[in-house]
């Protein structure tokens, strides 16, 4: 194994770190090859010791990271075969073009670790580059707004029916997670290329055993939910043509049943396209589903659910200049409405897509003939953050919806704990990989804030999750239907959900503690 490690990634460093960072990805959904992950991981940390100096470091991190972001990303090429207004062949020089960026933040730690402790031994450097990890996971999790999908802990959550080594969550956060897994996949590949082989077994059945261990069970409220999936394309959400099928197919999967009692029903983002509110020109009405006033629209809506229910519903409410009676604006809404079609609440959405609900510089790119991949001649525009709608016997709901889900720590409103979040969303656009991680990536945040997550989606993949991750029941990818049950209950607040990053950040202090402390050990 030495002799491998050192004919193979020590001889040709750069080709290795493409190809580690590209197997590092391999260990998210919907591959789950997490062992392969670790080790690919373990492999570019031998590396990166042994590089020799800060800026060959940085250098191979970032090779690295570039390999690993273009493959765990690829879904997004998939969005620009969804739109008419640039190639579809651009989105595969979008992922690469977006990676050499994303590719700064591993090559940050990398760097950092080399001049820190490029000296040391295998555990200092080792302890160093994972709390680094987890410092630059951090920032790029905000930094230019953020990029906060794929952090490298998702690979050690669990099959859907179990929490994983994810059970850590509520304790560390998803980016001290995330040192975990590079510590881990370090020393894993330390006893491998020592040729420990009994200890190196050892180490990955206790690995085994801590992802497929059962979680506890977790009772359930006496609220029941309708969640409904209506699989609709994303070209049939486009088309007017398409506006009452689709609507009647939601209602549909929306009827009462006579067991039902009371209930919340859960529609998904982008499959309504009535506008809810009053004070808009007539011809926006005109547009959509309902054709009439506002109220008309609520009113069949409230009629849908029936009594004894509240809809929750992604939409779309407009900003209007008052002068020239036009659009200038929208916000990505959820609309909460009762039987009579009040609206009892609503949410905007806060963390926009790039290049999906805005076009960052416009006043640059849009001459050069850039474009939103949704058409549009005016961005959305962003809400306040994390906010609680009560909803009485209904619960408090925490809203996040679509790419939202995906920040961890941004989720909840602090000061007004919900008893669960619901995250509609339209992953129509993201191919075969962004549905599954997208997913995950939701059941990450119901175990850190130890709260059920209700999860809606135009086609796949919906689900139910209970606030130890473990998903309740789902609907596939390209499955129309309906999800019924009891709402599950929320856990006690976490650790996590308490002090949110500030707990990650010092996770890592005290990794970066323990590199020094170790440093200092004499080896025996």
């Amino acid at each position: 194994m030495a002799r491998l490690t050192d004919r193979i990634l020590l001889r040709y460093p750069a080709w290795s770190m493409l190809a580690l960072g590209a197997l590092a990805a391999t260990g998210f959904p919907p591959l789950g090859l997490w062992p392969v992950a670790l080790l690919a991981m373990g492999a570019a940390g031998h590396i990166l010791h042994r590089s020799g100096s800060m800026r060959r470091a940085a250098w191979l991190g970032w090779l690295f990271g570039v390999a690993h972001f273009t493959v765990a990303d690829n879904w997004i090429a998939t969005a620009f075969t969804h739109q008419s207004n640039m190639p579809a062949i651009l989105g595969w020089f979008a992922v690469p073009l977006l990676s050499l960026y994303l590719a700064v933040y591993p090559a940050l730690a990398a760097a950092a670790a080399q001049r820190l402790f490029g000296r040391t031994r295998t555990l200092p450097f080792a302890l160093a580059y994972a709390g680094l990890w987890t410092i630059t996971e951090w920032l790029r999790s905000w930094v230019f707004t953020g990029y906060a999908w794929g952090p490298f802990s998702l690979l050690l959550l669990g099959p859907m029916d179990r929490t994983g080594l994810a059970a850590l969550l509520p304790f560390m956060g998803t980016y001290a997670l995330s040192a975990c897994a590079v510590l881990l996949g370090r020393l894993l590949f330390e006893l491998l290329e020592r040729r420990h082989w009994a200890a190196g077994a050892g180490a990955f059945a206790a690995v085994a055993l801590g992802m497929y261990f059962p979680a506890p069970a977790q009772r359930d409220t006496d609220l029941r939910y309708t969640l409904v999936q209506p699989n609709l394309s994303q070209d049939q959400l486009v088309d007017p043509r398409e506006y009452e099928p689709a609507f009647l197919t939601m209602a549909g999967l929306s009827a009462r049943q006579q067991d039902d009692g009371r209930r919340i029903v859960l529609w998904p983002e982008s499959g309504l396209p009535d506008y809810l509110r009053p004070g808009y020109p007539q011809r926006y009405y005109d547009e959509t589903t309902a054709g009439r006033d506002p109220r008309f629209a609520r009113k069949r809506l409230g009629q849908v659910i029936g009594p004894d229910s509240r809809l929750l519903t992604g939409n779309v409410d407009l900003v209007i200049d008052p002068a020239r009676q036009r659009a200038i604006g929208a916000y990505n809404v959820v609309t909460a409405l009762d039987p009579d079609g009040d609206i009892v609440g609503s949410y905007r959405k806060a963390h926009l897509v790039p290049y999906g609900e805005y076009l960052p510089l416009r006043w640059l790119l849009e001459p050069l003939g850039a474009s939103r991949l949704v058409a549009g001649a005016f961005d959305f525009l962003a809400g306040p953050g994390a906010r609680t709608i009560d909803l009485g016997d209904y619960g408090k709901v925490g809203v996040q919806i679509c790419y939202e889900i995906v920040f961890s720590g941004e989720v909840v409103d602090r000061a007004h704990r919900p008893d669960y979040i619901f995250t509609p969303s339209n992953d129509g656009w993201f191919g075969a990989w962004g549905p599954p991680q997208h997913f995950a990536q939701s059941r990450m945040r119901a175990i850190e804030e130890g709260l059920p997550v209700l999860r809606s989606t135009v086609n796949g993949i919906s689900g139910v999750i209970d606030a130890n991750g473990v998903v309740r029941q789902h609907l596939p990818h390209g499955v129309a239907g309906r999800l019924t049950g009891l709402v599950p209950a929320a856990k006690a607040p976490t650790l996590f959900a308490r002090f949110g990053n500030a707990l990650a950040l010092a996770w890592a202090a005290a990794f970066l503690l323990a590199s020094l402390v170790a440093m200092r050990r004499r080896p025996r």
